[in-house]
């Protein structure tokens, strides 16, 4: 029973690091990716669609991104869509792709975009913080019920520290990965 606890919350604290790695792919460095268009939603036949089911996307260039829509009537949503989003890009339309060539990032942008990163990786250390608060509190009843041994439940209670630990470690890794890549110049 208290191992079955403990593996729970590895695996919800290993989505939560994936969660927390997705959101870091959201945010631009000074090279085009296509996950900077992930959360962009376009008016496709009045229904709000995700970009990335309506183009396929090449990146040429370090700094430019080519969108092919799979239905050229949806060209002008697209355009208009990623006009209206916060990525900061410019898109220009040929009639049959959309060339967005995003602009240089200045010194300050950086430094706001390395906030906007470490309070993503505190909300994630937070999400961990309160999945082991819940497997602990789970550990607890189970002592308090009669159900395993108090000796068991701080042993596992120890893991779970130690779980903690290293999946915190984990974000903090990603955060500094994520940082060297916003502040290369």
């Amino acid at each position: 029973m208290i191992q079955e606890t403990l593996a729970e919350a590895g695996q919800k604290m290993e989505r939560t690091i994936e969660a927390t790695q997705e959101e870091f792919g959201n945010i631009r460095t000074g090279r085009a990716n296509p996950a900077l268009f992930a959360s962009i939603e376009v008016d496709y036949y009045g229904a709000p669609t995700p970009l990335q089911q309506l183009a396929s996307f090449q990146v040429p260039e370090a700094r430019t991104l080519l969108i092919t829509p799979y239905d050229r009537s949806a060209l002008g949503e697209i355009e208009n869509a990623l006009r209206n989003s916060d990525v900061g890009a410019n898109p220009a339309n040929d009639g049959n792709i959309i060339r967005v060539v995003l602009p240089q990032l200045t010194e300050e942008r950086r430094k706001e975009y390395v906030k906007i990163v470490k309070t993503k990786a505190e909300d994630g250390k937070v999400a961990i913080r309160n999945i082991r608060r819940k497997a602990k509190d789970a550990l607890e009843k189970m002592a308090k019920d009669g159900e395993t041994g108090e000796d068991e439940v701080d042993r596992g209670i120890k893991e779970l520290d130690e779980l903690t630990k290293s999946k915190v470690e984990s974000i903090d890794k990603l955060l500094d990965a994520k940082e060297a890549e916003l502040l290369e110049v």
